[in-house]
């Protein structure tokens, strides 16, 4: 199973970030990846300022026969197509993809061509991932440390600036 993390909060060219962000469900299943199941969508505070513009967050489960760098490959294409551009760290963007579960492959690839870590090194942190997550996958465990991902959502849900909300 593969698990993406899906995030918006810029408008582009495309539309708002809800529809930004289910053009690239469709844009995933022309790639040749099956989306078995999507979240509903989360609004987050953004991270790490949360003065910018709240995001849209959401997760899916896909199946499909690639390699972790054929998938990544795809995602920074159909990230491209909806506008994002690698500016500055943690800047407002119309579409992020991230790889959260690939599966459960640990995996830490850093060149010039490519930084990619699986499990995505910051999951456990996420509330606006692993809410969405939850949803779709109740038994999910993180192939970090092997918590459910209830233990997770409880130890973070306690932050105060950590909050979301289901649309």
């Amino acid at each position: 199973m593969i698990y993406l993390a899906f995030g918006s909060n810029l408008k582009s060219k495309n539309g708002n970030s809800t529809f930004i962000i289910n053009k690239a469900y469709y844009e995933l299943e022309k790639s040749g990846l099956v989306i078995k199941k999507k979240s509903s969508f989360y609004r987050s505070k953004a991270y790490p300022n949360p003065k910018d513009p709240e995001f849209i967050n959401s997760v899916a489960l896909c199946v499909g026969n690639v390699s972790p760098i054929k998938l990544l490959n795809i995602i920074l294409k159909i990230e491209k197509k909806f506008g994002r551009f690698r500016l500055k760290k943690n800047s407002p963007r119309t579409l992020d993809i991230d790889i959260i579960d690939f599966k459960l492959l640990k995996l830490d690839i850093q060149n010039k061509f490519y930084n990619l870590k699986l499990p995505h090194e910051n999951l456990e942190k996420r509330l606006f991932v692993l809410m969405p997550l939850l949803e779709i996958s109740p038994l999910w465990k993180s192939p970090k440390t092997s918590r459910s991902i209830n233990y997770l959502i409880n130890k973070l849900s306690r932050l105060k600036d950590n909050k979301i909300t289901k649309l």
